[in-house]
């Protein structure tokens, strides 16, 4: 019986921990008027989502892609597109975890300085 109570309780933290990115996409709006400003700053539980889930995932993707990388080093040197396979493998994974914004979605600025 306590089994039973605690995989269920693990099933619902779980299933909540998944649903948290799809609630993050929520976007705040400009109220300024400045186009400049159209982009709305992440909101917290968007960015602890991304700390606590995305980021771990994200470095596992750029050390298991470093390491397919090194791996598949002779047949992309041999087929002559050793860059596009070092951006593909470890370039974007690492971007995207190391200087994409706390909570953002993309790793492109959100404020340009225009």
């Amino acid at each position: 019986m306590n089994l039973f109570r605690t995989t269920a309780a693990v099933l619902a933290l779980t299933t909540g921990l998944l649903t948290l990115p799809a609630h993050a996409e929520v976007v705040q709006q400009n109220t300024s008027g400045d186009p400049t400003y159209t982009t709305g700053a992440p909101r917290a539980f968007s960015m602890v989502g991304d700390l606590l889930i995305a980021r771990p995932l994200l470095i596992g993707a750029t050390v298991i892609g470093a390491a397919v990388f090194v791996v598949s080093l002779p047949f992309t040197a041999l087929g002559g597109n050793v860059g596009e396979a070092a951006d593909a493998l470890v370039g974007e994974p690492g971007r995207e975890a190391f200087v994409r914004c706390l909570g953002c979605t993309t790793s492109a600025p959100a404020y340009s300085g225009k």
